[in-house]
């Protein structure tokens, strides 16, 4: 397990400072991180400090909860397009999920995806659906509605929740979600083996500001006669 290439190393916090961009993909590139995960308006210089690297810049879309307009988040998308994001984390609109309005989540879904899927580049999308706050029958039509329309990943959290990612969440997403579809788990991963465990139970991408902490903890462990690669 190559731990460095699961990491979405993220900073989002409203506070966020140019230093803090700066400092975030230099920490990526070094760690050889699968991505950055940064607020709108750092995409563009995020490309500059992790240009001619393998890692991608992250943004996010209706972030953290969910409930802007459906052309809200089309400008949001078409903007991040625009500066150039390799990758979109957008948060579902909570308040339809919670309210059974399954039609809005289509309709959601099916205009981001006519935009995505307009692109002569690869815009990676993954969709939040804040797991931790939702009921298993909720989960599975997530699950169910974002498969039928190709997404790329389906998130567990954003992190502003009570509740974060946990094991039995990114196994319920993994049991109802097809194999081409991956699993991001985000929210309060802060421990390798923590990290450990939602890799075993599905999730392909973490998202974590905790990325270096992680590894300096996995090469720790690998030093001291742990299995597996980081």
């Amino acid at each position: 397990m190559q731990l460095n290439k699961y990491i979405d190393h993220t900073v989002l916090k409203p506070t966020t400072t140019l230093e803090d961009i700066k400092n975030l993909c230099m920490e990526a590139v070094e760690y050889d991180f699968a991505a950055v995960c940064v607020p709108p308006p750092f995409v563009k210089v995020a490309k500059t400090f992790t240009s001619s690297t393998t890692t991608k810049v992250a943004t996010v879309i209706g972030f953290p909860f969910g409930y802007s307009a459906i052309e809200a988040k089309l400008a949001e998308l078409v903007l991040a397009i625009v500066d150039e994001a390799d990758e979109v984390d957008m948060v579902a609109n909570l308040l339809a999920i919670r309210n059974k309005d399954w039609d809005y989540i289509e309709k959601e879904i099916s205009n981001i995806m006519a935009v995505i899927r307009n692109q002569a580049r690869k815009v990676v999308l993954k969709v939040i659906i804040e797991s931790g706050i939702l009921l298993e029958e909720e989960i599975i039509k997530c699950c169910e509605i974002y498969a039928k329309y190709g997404v790329d990943f389906v998130k567990t959290s954003t992190g502003y929740a009570e509740k974060g990612a946990s094991v039995e969440a990114v196994k319920l997403m993994r049991a109802h979600l097809p194999q081409n579809i991956q699993i991001k788990a985000s929210g309060g991963v802060r421990t390798f083996a923590f990290a450990q465990e939602l890799i075993a139970a599905g999730a392909t991408r973490l998202g974590t500001s905790s990325g270096v902490a992680l590894m300096k903890e996995a090469k720790g462990e690998a030093t001291n006669g742990a299995t597996g690669t980081y």
